[in-house]
């Protein structure tokens, strides 16, 4: 199974992402979106990042989760290759985030995303019993 894949949508960019359960499905996402910022093979695990956030739904999760990943690279200029999960709920979730300061002589920036949308924003479990999540960037 892949871990996620790229989503052609007119102006804009956007990520299906898949796991065995709701933490794998928000971590592939978050891989997704890092990846299209930058190669994430490239970012060292030199700190560690601790972000928790809530939401009403998993749906509005998913966008806040992306979202605060991108203020923190806006913000803070920090790049994340590896995301642990510790707690995930319908309207919660706190992750450690591994990853180092951009470096611009070895990370290469491939594009800026704005923001993680709304549109078409979906999130499910799946007859098989996996997981998947799609949501749209603005780019």
């Amino acid at each position: 199974m892949n871990n996620f894949e790229i989503i052609d949508t007119t102006a804009d960019i956007g990520i299906r992402a898949f796991g065995e359960d709701w933490s794998e499905v928000y971590t592939n996402a978050a891989l997704g979106m890092l990846s299209l910022i930058t190669d994430i093979d490239n970012i060292e695990e030199r700190l560690t990042k601790e972000i928790s956030i809530s939401a009403p739904d998993r749906e509005a999760l998913l966008a806040e989760w992306l979202n605060e990943l991108i203020y923190v690279f806006d913000a803070e200029m920090l790049l994340f290759s590896r995301f642990e999960i510790v707690k995930i709920s319908k309207s919660q979730l706190k992750a450690h985030c591994f990853g180092e300061k951009a470096d611009l002589s070895r990370h290469q920036i491939k594009r800026g995303i704005k923001s993680a949308t709304y549109h078409k924003l979906k999130v499910e479990k799946l007859k098989d019993g996996s997981f998947t999540a799609e949501v749209i960037l603005d780019i």
